[in-house]
């Protein structure tokens, strides 16, 4: 089997300088970190003349069965063509693996956004051809939409494309003396996150899980934490992470006080300056609510429980609203998988 170890996966992604931070031989270090087993191939694809590869995360379950994941994979190729050699190769390769690990499933979430078709409403998605007998999964494992905000052009049009209310809180924030500047104080990250995590009821990992993640990316350059504090008080903090020209916002907190002086706007754009000025153009807000633009427009007002709040702080940064595509399942126990899809449909989330 064509595995490869990380350092020969990072050699592999040197050629796909787009891929997604998720297929990163540091994200996978993170996971295994942290209860995932992490396997990476790679196989030649004759017809393009370059390899195709796909990082896949395990997951142990109860009598020798396992999960396995490819998050924001697999990297290479076309995934509007995906009947060509290399491709058979490659799932050929991944079914070989995930029966070997006794897998009830394997999940894939492409990068790749759903598109409409011209003249479909919102919601009526292209189909597009899955490969190799994967199915068209119900659960997703990262947020299923998102808002992505276009860096390019100077700071005044990247602020022009904004809600002027954003606009305006983010003034606000300079003019009340919040100051956002990087820190490696994870401890106080980790207090804010909890804090935010108990006021409104959003699940957060451990104090190990963001210093191992800081330890692994920030010495490359691909993230920073920033805090915004006010008289040297922290209010906010978040975590950006960058790859060739995209950034991602995944983690990010506030303390109860001082909300008035709004650091959390101030922050946002702040974590965007930090991503132009690294060379990326889009800045991923990453995860709001799943329905559709004219349903999240009409409720945002009077909704404010689990993301609806967070929709209508980031819709304010003037992004796009994209859906990705996926998630793909390839089914290897169609028992135990139907078993697993009752138990998600209840519990309302993944993993």
């Amino acid at each position: 089997m064509p595995e490869l170890n990380a350092s020969e996966w990072d050699v592999f992604l040197h050629s796909y300088p787009e891929a997604h931070l998720l297929q990163t031989a540091a994200w996978g270090e993170l996971k295994a970190a942290f209860g995932w087993d992490v396997l990476r191939l790679a196989v030649e694809a004759p017809e393009v003349r370059q390899r195709l590869g796909a990082q896949v995360l395990f997951r142990r379950l109860p009598l020798g069965f396992s999960l396995a994941y490819i998050p924001k994979g697999p990297v290479g190729g076309d995934f509007d063509h995906l009947e060509g050699e290399g491709w058979r190769r490659l799932w050929a390769e991944l079914d070989k693996l995930c029966r070997q690990r006794r897998a009830v499933f394997l999940k894939v979430e492409p990068d790749l956004w759903e598109m409409a078709q011209e003249g479909q409403s919102e919601g009526e998605h292209l189909t597009r051809i899955l490969p190799f007998g994967l199915l068209r999964g119900q659960h997703g494992i990262q947020p299923a939409r998102t808002v992505v905000v276009d860096l390019q052009g100077d700071e005044e049009q990247v602020l022009s494309r904004m809600k002027q209310k954003t606009r305006y809180n983010i003034r606000l924030a300079l003019k009340k003396g919040v100051v956002v500047s990087p820190s490696d104080d994870i401890d106080t990250f980790f207090r804010l996150m909890r804090l935010t995590g108990e006021r409104d009821a959003f699940g957060f990992h451990s104090l190990a899980y963001y210093r191992k993640a800081y330890e692994l990316f920030h010495p490359t350059g691909g993230c920073e934490l920033l805090v915004a504090a006010y008289e040297g008080e922290p209010l906010a903090a978040l975590m950006v992470f960058r790859r060739g020209s995209r950034a991602w916002y995944f983690y990010g907190a506030s303390a109860n006080e001082h909300r008035d002086r709004m650091p959390t706007y101030l922050l946002q754009w702040e974590a965007m300056r930090w991503a132009r000025q690294s060379g990326c153009l889009s800045y991923d807000l990453w995860g709001v609510p799943d329905f559709d633009e004219a349903t999240l427009e009409s409720n945002f007002t009077r909704l404010s429980a689990g993301l609806w709040g967070v929709y209508r702080f980031k819709r304010g940064f003037g992004g796009q609203l994209l859906r990705s595509a996926g998630p793909w399942d390839r089914v290897y126990q169609p028992f135990l998988y139907n078993l697993y899809c009752k138990w998600a449909a209840r519990r309302g989330r993944e993993l």
